[in-house]
């Protein structure tokens, strides 16, 4: 099976970081981004970033910038949509999704999300780690689900585009709607999924580069 196309989410606001670009933030000798990218351009094909305002500010990464096409910040599913109008366009009929603020998801990612989506008439997986001590409203049959990071199928793109101008903002209710399934990840000191949402998550990561 071939590597599909991968897609950067980094359309948030990322408020709890004071704004801005997040994934522009400083992190080993580069960026968050040069991070996440090193990670996830060994496991895909084409890569696109989701963002919106002015694209000018990655022209150094040289990657498709690809905008919401729903207005409102409705969420990482917006991004989702973009990547799989983007997908058409590269002749795949799949696409998987990372997260621009977590530079140390899996290194085999891709390949558990598409064996997990074996005998599905559209692959939709997403990743998951089992839980900790707490409870999550992203908690599904005892695992945590990662809404960022998952093998999307372009088939159901239309779907999605109605289910957002529908008001859907919330990933595992769409997933669910669809069967989605679940790959679980192992945890093995730390959350491969961890994300930077605050300065000290920042921080945090910089001790475990």
């Amino acid at each position: 099976m071939s590597a599909p196309p991968g897609v950067i989410l980094a359309g948030g606001l990322a408020t709890r970081m004071g704004g801005g670009d997040k994934c522009l933030l400083p992190l080993r000798s580069g960026t968050l981004l040069d991070a996440v990218i090193a990670r996830a351009a060994p496991q895909m094909g084409a890569l696109a970033l989701n963002a919106n305002g002015d694209p000018a500010r990655f022209d150094d990464y040289g990657l498709p910038v690809l905008p919401d096409s729903i207005g409102g910040y409705p969420g990482p599913l917006a991004g989702v949509l973009a990547g799989l109008d983007w997908a058409v366009e590269q002749g795949a009929d799949r696409i998987v999704t990372v997260a621009a603020d977590t530079p140390f998801f899996p290194t085999d990612l891709v390949a558990r999300l598409q064996a997990a989506s074996a005998g599905q008439t559209h692959p939709l997986v997403l990743a998951a780690t089992p839980r900790g001590g707490e409870v999550t409203k992203s908690m599904k049959g005892g695992l945590i689900r990662h809404p960022t990071f998952g093998l999307w199928p372009v088939a159901l793109r239309d779907d999605l585009r109605a289910a957002l101008r529908d008001g859907l903002k919330k990933v595992v209710l769409w997933t669910d709607r669809h069967d989605g399934r679940l790959a679980e990840f192992p945890v093995n000191g730390f959350d491969p999924f961890f994300n930077i949402n605050t300065p000290d998550d920042l921080t945090e990561a910089e001790a475990l580069t």
